[in-house]
């Protein structure tokens, strides 16, 4: 159990570090996956499919940002957030002693 929840907060801590890149992917593959069902139906016309994936893209985008928000609200409700500030200023300090 203490090696899954290790796992899961290290996949939590890769998200916030990544979260345009995790978002710009979900919301890709989703949009590509869209376009793929869409585009395998033959009784459907173009112009409908187009309608279809951009509809299907818009509410992406949606789930997507609300994704990251939960995120991080999580993230700044755990104290992590400023923890990692704190680092980064502390490093650019020193590096700037330098």
């Amino acid at each position: 159990m203490g090696e899954q929840k290790g796992k899961i907060e290290s996949i939590r801590e890769w998200i916030v570090e990544h979260k345009l890149r995790t978002v710009g992917t979900l919301w890709a593959s989703g949009i590509v996956g869209s376009m793929a069902y869409n585009w395998s139906q033959p009784n459907m016309k173009t112009s409908v499919k187009i309608i279809h994936a951009r509809l299907h893209a818009q509410a992406l985008t949606l789930a997507a940002l609300a994704g990251a928000a939960v995120v991080e609200y999580y993230d700044h409700k755990s104290g992590a957030k400023a923890e990692r500030v704190a680092k980064f200023l502390d490093i650019n300090e020193h590096q700037h002693r330098d």
